[in-house]
């Protein structure tokens, strides 16, 4: 779907624009939606942002996150007049209203115009137009390219172009992933050109640890990372206790199923968290092996052939159960890698 010359007749005159991304954002759902909106106030639109929950420290500091309104039940009546009054939604790296909480059902009955831009598999059908492309590395990497062939590149300034690149660079691995493609380098080498500081996005995104993260990091990787060479798996539980312990804070999680999945000889690595009122799960994987299609099929999840989530309604304990009893149904996949 790629209904680019409506978004720009759309877009031809200013008006009301609230955008949104989903749940918990990282790096390319923050950096698409503070550089679509960089971007859109340039053309005179009055544009506000509205997340589904709070997001981590490290990316706060990206251009326009002063104005960034994070949705938590108390701020009710000042989102719904947001919703009511904007001309046009934007919902960026998401394909699904589930994936955007509390926030779904108010996007969904909204009379406004809804824009879909998102490179996740399986969209839901809740928008009136939609920029999509599951072969693009980033939902940023989508951002730039409507920009560009609306012909107005010259709008993607330095500003804009760091919370771009931020996304661009995380949703790829840091430009590793096989998502990585000549376009996504041409891209990167554009943004550069408009003058960003590269060694500070990174520093930013990367080095602002808090030592309770670092705490966590230590305890996982020493206490809760476990090995199945049988099936060249790892995998990590973690309990709304051990969070507490450690203080954790949104996104102190993030990445952890990473160091998993580093381990010699892994193909698919999975985390379990204990959210309380659900499992929360992300898989990852190398090679040909699709944690996507484990994820939908087990744990009512979805997302992309080597990075995947989940989430269940059963205990800590009992999800990990699950797991485990499937594992042999994979095990020739997992050993073909």
């Amino acid at each position: 779907m790629h209904d680019i010359e409506a978004i720009g007749d759309l877009l031809r005159h200013p008006h009301r624009i609230l955008i949104t991304t989903h749940q918990n954002p990282d790096a390319d759902a923050m950096g698409s939606s503070l550089g679509l909106a960089g971007y859109l106030r340039q053309k005179g639109h009055a544009v506000t942002v509205v997340t589904p929950t709070d997001y981590p420290h490290n990316l706060t500091w990206m251009p326009g996150n002063d104005s960034v309104i994070a949705y938590d039940g108390k701020n009710r009546t000042l989102v719904e007049g947001l919703m009511a009054d904007a001309d046009t939604i934007f919902c960026l790296d998401f394909s699904g209203l589930d994936r955007i909480k509390d926030l779904g059902p108010m996007v969904r009955t909204a009379t406004a115009t809804k824009v879909m831009i998102d490179h996740h598999l399986e969209p839901e059908s809740f928008a009136t137009l939609a920029y999509w492309d599951p072969k693009a590395a980033s939902t940023t990497q989508l951002i730039f390219k409507l920009i560009d062939q609306l012909g107005e590149g010259e709008l993607i300034n330095a500003d804009v172009a760091a919370c771009l690149y931020a996304g661009l660079m995380t949703d790829t691995g840091s430009f590793r992933h096989p998502s990585t493609t000549s376009e996504v380098h041409e891209i990167a080498a554009q943004l550069l050109a408009r003058g960003i500081d590269v060694s500070s996005i990174h520093r930013r995104i990367f080095d602002g640890v808090s030592i309770d993260k670092l705490r966590l990091l230590g305890y996982v990787l020493n206490e809760k990372l476990r090995v199945l060479p049988d099936y060249n798996f790892a995998y990590i539980t973690l309990t709304a206790d051990e969070l507490r312990r450690y203080r954790s804070k949104t996104g102190d999680t993030e990445g952890l199923v990473n160091y998993a999945l580093s381990v010699e000889g892994v193909t698919a690595a999975a985390i379990l968290i204990d959210r309380v009122d659900e499992i929360r799960l992300s898989f990852r994987s190398v090679g040909n092996f699709s944690v996507r299609d484990l994820v939908s099929t087990h744990f009512n999840g979805g997302g992309h052939k080597n990075a995947a989530g989940g989430r269940m309604k059963l205990s800590l304990a009992e999800t990990e159960q699950k797991l485990l009893a499937i594992l042999p149904d994979y095990q020739e996949k997992l050993m073909a890698v």
